[in-house]
């Protein structure tokens, strides 16, 4: 399996090297986001492709993970098309474009370290996938995980959806989206991110306790990015400050597990 990681990760960075240079010669690191889900499911069709002899759970643990991965990764990649350069990044490499260093800090702040991250996030996928093979059975812990897998791909995609209708009114412009699944919760797709890669976990569990042990940093660290690091409170700063109803929004909706909304005092 460590061979087969191994050569993962090499192709894991020469994608980065080359996606880094596309963001100097344009100025922007942006698209990176679309780069977090298909960057993922392209390490588990790196680690399918390396296996011998197939069998059946290395091929749901594939297709659990390229569905996921290549739909957000369109998802993101399209918003970046019609919405521009992220803020977030923009505010990041500020400094470093003012002195004119972009180019080693959009490598060194932005790529290397969503390379690393999206390597042990993935960690899942690609052992479970290498550890298959034609004598593991779908056992039940397998077809828990898948559920769970379902259930995050319901709440993301409805959640992404219902959002960009929202968006997509200019009557909604400087509103706070409060209806469907974000009437319950006001991060449906972090929710459904984090139940697909615990949903992949414990698909990939069923494979050994090994693997289970090493490979749950990943849905851990994701968990935690989407709910204290990078995810909802760096989101929920700006919302704040552009949208003067959101402070009330928080007040009534769950901030990630889906919740009835609290009724008014």
């Amino acid at each position: 399996m460590l061979d087969a990681l191994l050569v993962n990760a090499g192709i894991l960075l020469a994608l980065v090297l080359a996606l880094w240079l596309v963001s100097v010669r344009i100025g922007d690191v942006s698209f990176i986001d679309g780069f977090w889900g298909a960057g993922m499911a392209i390490m588990a069709i790196t680690s399918f492709s390396q296996l011998p002899d197939p069998g059946r759970l290395s091929v749901l643990l594939l297709a659990m993970t390229a569905v996921w991965g290549f739909r957000l990764g369109i998802h993101l990649f399209r918003r970046w098309r019609a919405e521009g350069e992220d803020q977030r990044y923009a505010k990041i490499l500020r400094k470093d474009r003012e002195k004119e260093r972009f180019a080693f800090a959009a490598l060194t702040k932005i790529w290397l370290g969503q390379a690393v991250l999206l390597f042990l996030v993935s960690s899942p996928a690609q052992a479970g996938i290498l550890r298959s093979g034609q004598d593991l059975p779908i056992s039940w812990l397998v077809w828990a995980g898948f559920a769970l897998w379902c259930l995050g791909m319901v709440f993301e995609v409805v959640g992404d959806w219902q959002l960009s209708r929202f968006k997509a009114d200019p009557s909604n412009k400087g509103e706070v989206m409060d209806r469907g699944l974000w009437r319950y919760t006001r991060h449906p797709n972090y929710f459904g991110d984090a139940c697909v890669w615990w949903g992949i976990w414990l698909a990939a569990a069923s494979t050994g306790w090994d693997v289970a042990l090493w490979t749950v940093a990943g849905p851990i660290f994701l968990t935690f990015t989407l709910t204290r690091w990078s995810g909802a409170p760096l989101l929920e700063g700006g919302m704040k400050k552009r949208r003067p109803g959101y402070a009330d929004y928080i007040e009534r909706t769950s901030g990630f597990v889906p919740m009835p909304p609290k009724k008014r005092a």
